[in-house]
This record gives C-alpha cells, structure tokens and sequence, in this order.
C-alpha cells in the first residue's frame, strides 16, 4: 500500500500536531483569564449547545427516511439514555467550550460501561495513524493515564518486523492490535514509553477525538484553537494593558518642587545648604522615649504628607525659598487605543458587538432577538459561523451514538437518522416569515387574473423554486387522490 510505496520506513507516520502544541495549551489558558476572551468563548459555547426543549437535550434528530413511530420513540429514549450516562446536560457547554479553546478534546470510553472520562490534550503526545486508510487514526500515545485503564484500553504499539528493506507484512507484524491486559513496550520500540512519562499506546477505537479540524492544514489531525487568530492581538493588547497600569502609577502622583533660595553661596556650600534644608523637613522632633539626659529629642524620618504646612524665611525684597506642585500623569482618561486592540480582539472571536455587555465596537448595546425589527448583519454572520461550528463538532457525537445503539442491541438502521445541535439562532426562518406575510397577499391578488398562469403565479409571486412546485405538484396529487378524473 501506500505506507510501502511512499515511504522507506514500514513504520507507521505519528503525527503530534504543531511543534509547540503543548506549549500553546498553557498560554491558551491563560488568554481564558483575560474578561473579553473569557466571555467571548461563554458565547460560542453558549450559542452552539443550545438545548432541545423536545427531548431534553442538546441534539435533534434529522431523519433522512421516513420511521415509524416505535423506531423514533427507541431513538429519542436511548438519546436521552445515553446523555444521562455521560451527564451532557452538565458538561456539554464545558466540552464544547474546551473544543473550541484548544482545538481538541479527547475522551477514553470505557470499554465496560460506554461512559467517557476527559483526558488532558497536552497528555496526548502524539497520534499514530494508518497512511493505507487515508490517514485513520489507529492508536494515541497518552501520558500519565489512570491506572484504572491501562488494562482494559492500553494496546501493544506498533513496531517494525526487524526487516525494514527486505519485505515483509509490513509494520502491523511486531505489534498486537487490540485490549491485552500486558501494557509494557519493547525496549526498542520509538513508540515506547520512558520511565518519566510513562506513556501508554491506546487504540483508537476507545479514544473519543473531538477536533476542530477538517484535516486540511498540516496539523491534522489535532485541531486549531480559536484562539490561535487573535493570539498577536490578546499580546499587544495585554503589553498595551501593562504599559497603561506603569504609566498611570509612575506618573499619576503629583510630586512637589522645593526651590531652596541659596543666595550667594558657593556651590558646594549651597549644595550642603540644601541637603540640611531637606533633611530638616524630612526629620521630624519628637521627644526621647528615654527622657532625660543629653538626648531629649530624638529625630524621626517624616515622609512628605499632604496635611503639612511648611514656612520658609523670606528676605524683604520677596526672595526666598518656596514650593511648586508638580501635575500628575495626562490623558489617563484616554484609553483609545486600548478600545480599538480589545475592538480587534473580539472581531477575531466573531463575536457581534451587540451580544457583549459593553457594545465594544459600534455601541448598539439594545437587546435584539431577531423576532422584532431588523437582526444585524453581524449576528446573522455569527449564527451561521456557529453553525459551522457545530458541523466540525457534532460528526464525532453522531458517530458515537450511533455507536451506543448498536452495542446495546437495538435493531434501528443507523444510516436513517442523523443528530444535530440546535441552530443557534434562527433569522432565515424569521426572516422567511416576513417575506411570506409580504408575498401571500400580492399571490392571492394575481392568482384571481384569468390570464395568468398559477405556476407562473407560484414562481414570480410566491418565490417557490421548481423543485418546491414539483413537490407541491406530487403532494396535492396524494391528498386528493380520490377527487381526481382519469
């Protein structure tokens, strides 16, 4: 196959994602403190696990032929089934919201009871894939993995037969595919694991890969975070944070200005003059807390308060010392620039300006839930993007449960049925509504003309494509079956 063809090497490709993808998990953590990228990703989680009110869940069921109604009452119970056993109504916003925030979330299925338990992105070290099935996943090299799994889920990992040139059965023949109950690698295997990350081979057929990615970039197949576009903007944002908190604190205070009258004393006795001037206000007398004896006052540092008053002598000629205030830092009520980076932080996010608290960039601040008046153009683009979302996401859920029914035995063809999330919102339909309350009138006033064709009629006044007049053509011809004249 192509692993033989294409490559020197019988050992399978192991992909671990992008070079400092570890690395990335913990600074995407810490761009989740940040309050504009945190309730950006609350958002997108929040519009793309919207709940079902049917059945209790986040998903529908797109049916793709028609069911009878025993088949969809097993479907929808086993749905719930299996949400309750892996406790979605809970976790599904945080699932997703991870998904989005690191590009990846990876789930070990219980062999025994079908329940996911979370595995940290950053313990995936790398994947091992088939190049002979189009780049299939075949096992994941985890770190730290519980003990509670290692004999149920952990697998021998692949290794060459010892005859890299010379033929063979290729790089399947070293290794055992399956649960064995021993987990220990051999020695000279790349793919083994070391005493300081005791990593353990598990097969893909009990890893559960939420990802992001359509397999499209050179990251496949772990997937890009949203995070990654607005990475160099939460930077420059976060320096120009920083540098506007220094500034405010170095130069916000007032500072005040002795201009000590020295007359005309040489310069290094007015320099002394001048010390003695400033430790004089600096020192305040107070009494010894001895008494008595030689030293009854005692002379303590005095930091320049606010509530002092301070007297210099003055000659009769109005010369003499005095003291000047000096203006704080300028502009500290002019953050600008700032707006404008956190502006471009959530236009990153494609978050509508109108669903944050503050109405960052265009200050439509007014609840809109696109039933009255006119939605934005920005949250009908955000609808659709979590729609595609959405897509990148629930393949993997759909696959999975599919996967349920069939080990626990129920006799649905699992080809009939998809399940979806919930759309976000949906304007089409809002806006669909508008237009047939518009169109319906102007169609019963045309279709009354003799003259005018009613398919015409349909097509020009009602907006109905062709395909919806054939289909409109088949159903009428059902429903009044009886009534019609050979």
């Amino acid at each position: 196959g192509p692993a033989r063809s294409n490559y020197s090497s019988y050992l399978p490709d192991v992909y671990v994602g992008a070079p400092n993808r570890v690395e990335r998990y913990g600074q995407y953590n810490v761009m989740d403190m940040d309050s504009e990228v945190n309730a950006a990703l609350d958002i997108l989680a929040e519009f793309c696990t919207q709940l079902n009110p049917q059945n209790k869940t986040s998903f529908g069921i797109d049916f793709k032929s028609s069911a009878t109604n025993s088949e969809i009452k097993v479907i929808d119970t086993y749905l719930q089934q299996w949400t309750k056993l892996n406790d979605f109504n809970t976790r599904m916003f945080k699932i997703v919201r991870n998904v989005f925030k690191f590009g990846d979330a990876f789930f070990i299925r219980d062999p025994e009871n079908k329940k996911w338990y979370h595995v940290d992105p950053a313990k995936v070290s790398s994947i091992i894939v088939n190049e002979s099935e189009g780049k299939k996943p075949e096992q994941y090299i985890v770190k730290d993995i519980n003990l509670n799994f290692v004999d149920k889920v952990a697998t021998t990992p692949y290794t060459t037969n010892g005859n890299v040139t010379g033929g063979g059965d290729g790089y399947l023949t070293g290794g055992v595919r399956g649960m064995v109950g021993n987990a220990t690698q051999q020695s000279g295997s790349r793919f083994g694991p070391h005493d300081k990350t005791k990593e353990i081979a598990v097969d893909a057929e009990h890893m559960v890969h939420l990802s992001l990615s359509e397999g499209l970039d050179n990251n496949a197949p772990f997937g890009n975070s949203l995070l990654e576009s607005i990475f160099k903007v939460y930077k420059q944002k976060e320096l120009l944070e920083d540098a506007i908190i220094i500034y405010r604190v170095q130069r916000a205070p007032e500072r005040r200005v002795f201009y000590v009258d020295v007359g005309n004393m040489p310069s290094h006795l007015a320099m002394q003059f001048v010390e003695r001037v400033k430790t004089e206000i600096h020192q305040r007398r107070i009494p010894s807390s001895t008494g008595g004896g030689t030293n009854v006052i005692d002379s303590s540092y005095n930091p320049l308060s606010i509530n002092e008053d301070y007297f210099f002598p003055q000659t009769a000629e109005g010369r003499g010392s005095k003291v000047e205030t000096l203006p704080g830092g300028t502009n500290l009520g002019e953050i600008d620039d700032l707006r404008y980076f956190t502006n471009k932080l959530v236009r990153g996010l494609r978050i509508p300006s109108s669903y944050l608290p503050t109405g960052a960039d265009d200050g439509a601040t007014s609840y809109n839930d696109g039933r009255v008046g006119t939605a934005y153009i920005q949250e009908l683009r955000f609808n659709k993007y979590c729609e595609r979302l959405q897509g990148l996401v629930v393949e993997e859920f759909n696959n999975e449960f599919k996967r349920y029914l069939l080990e626990k035995g129920a006799n649905i063809d699992t080809s009939m049925f998809d399940i979806h999330f919930q759309p976000p919102q949906n304007f089409a339909a809002y806006r669909q509504s508008e237009l047939d309350n518009a169109r319906v009138p102007t169609f019963t006033q045309m279709s009354a003309i003799p003259y005018i064709s009613n398919r015409f009629a349909l097509q020009r006044f009602l907006g109905l494509s062709a395909e919806e007049i054939a289909e409109n053509e088949r159903l009428w011809k059902e429903e009044n079956d009886e009534n019609i004249q050979v």
